[in-house]
């Protein structure tokens, strides 16, 4: 028998490599264009708990403090390659606590 392989994702708060079942993903949205082909400037950065949700995902623990950390480093900031304005830090964590 096959045994399958278990992917593996790394916590932006603590650093640590664990399955991507016991991570939540934390999706920006893909910019959508207008008439000309110019993205828009505002980026729709939401908790997706099914990892289903189109965009560019990044990972954290199931905990706020892990939220915290990432946010204090600015890791959501890198791994999205945008500013991440303070508010959608407040919002991600309570879908965290709400949710999680």
């Amino acid at each position: 028998m096959v045994k399958k392989k278990i992917p593996m994702r790394k916590c932006l708060g603590c650093g640590e490599m664990k399955p991507k079942k016991e991570l939540i993903r934390i999706v920006k949205a893909p910019q959508a264009k207008d008439d000309n082909g110019t993205a828009s400037e505002n980026t729709d950065i939401s908790v997706d708990f099914t990892g289903k949700k189109p965009g560019r995902g990044a990972y954290i623990c199931r905990n706020a403090g892990c939220l915290g950390l990432a946010a204090k480093a600015h890791r959501l900031e890198r791994a999205f390659s945008c500013k991440i304005p303070e508010d959608v830090y407040e919002k991600l964590a309570k879908e965290l606590n709400e949710n999680g």
